[in-house]
């Protein structure tokens, strides 16, 4: 018997180990793809410019997005996170880029948009709102960046953003995950014109929508931020304070 006891724990510490030595090595390579990739000469100058601060990879991982996934790009606008996520999940996944309307009737954003997925050659545009888009239940997890506090502040105010966020909800599969980054906002200062939101109104706001919020990391936190600016002032500009966010689809 004690015998049957020593081999069994033995054969569990192998599993554990087999399983840990395989996620470390499929995270492993994950990373190789997407620093291939975001390094690439086919990327906008642009967009690179803006990985020191935005950090895709650990943005990534916080969020646990896996190759393989299906993973859906909130008001994507100009598609930056649509192409790290393209990255992120590899040529086996699939990346929904999802913008309303208003954006899709810009001049010349469709052909940009066209352009962008077919070098990718794992992303599908959608447009238009989510609840119309015929995604429901397809993807694996979510990101919306930088668009929650426009949604909040607006006229439809917390309702609005309940609404948005489940629409995500809808989007995704049992157990799904979504990541919430936005500008960080204090009480007492002008919210609404300075394009910044409260962290706990977005873990509200998730909750009212179903979500189960995990955790929050401070991966893009700016203490030289004060947030009594706007996000386009000079001195904060594309380098705000941003919070992070992770919750989930209850499975």
């Amino acid at each position: 018997m004690e015998l049957r006891k020593h081999l069994s724990s033995a054969l569990a510490v192998c599993l554990i180990g087999s399983v840990a030595a395989s996620i470390a090595h499929a995270q492993d390579e994950q990373v190789a793809r997407m620093r291939a990739a975001l390094t690439s000469p086919d990327r906008p100058a642009e967009d690179k410019e803006r990985d020191a601060v935005r950090k895709p990879i650990e943005v990534v991982q916080f969020l646990g997005i896996e190759t393989g996934m299906t993973a859906l790009d909130v008001i994507a606008a100009g598609g930056w996170f649509t192409e790290v996520l393209s990255a992120a999940v590899g040529p086996t996944g699939k990346v929904l880029s999802q913008n309303p309307g208003f954006f899709v009737q810009r001049e010349g954003f469709v052909e940009r948009e066209t352009e962008r997925n077919e070098r990718l050659g794992n992303v599908q545009a959608v447009h238009g709102d989510l609840p119309e888009a015929g995604v429901d239940g397809q993807a694996d997890a979510a990101i919306t960046a930088l668009n929650l506090h426009d949604i909040y502040n607006g006229q439809g105010g917390e309702a609005a953003a309940v609404a948005m966020l489940q629409g995500i909800y809808d989007a995704l599969k049992p157990g799904g995950v979504i990541g919430v980054i936005d500008h960080t906002g204090i009480a007492g200062q002008d919210n609404e014109s300075f394009h910044r939101l409260q962290p706990a109104q977005a873990r509200e706001a998730l909750g009212k929508a179903g979500f189960m919020v995990e955790a929050q990391s401070d991966i893009l936190a700016n203490r030289a931020d004060d947030h009594t600016k706007s996000v386009r002032d000079p001195s904060v500009a594309r380098r705000t304070d941003q919070f992070v966010i992770r919750a989930r689809k209850p499975g």
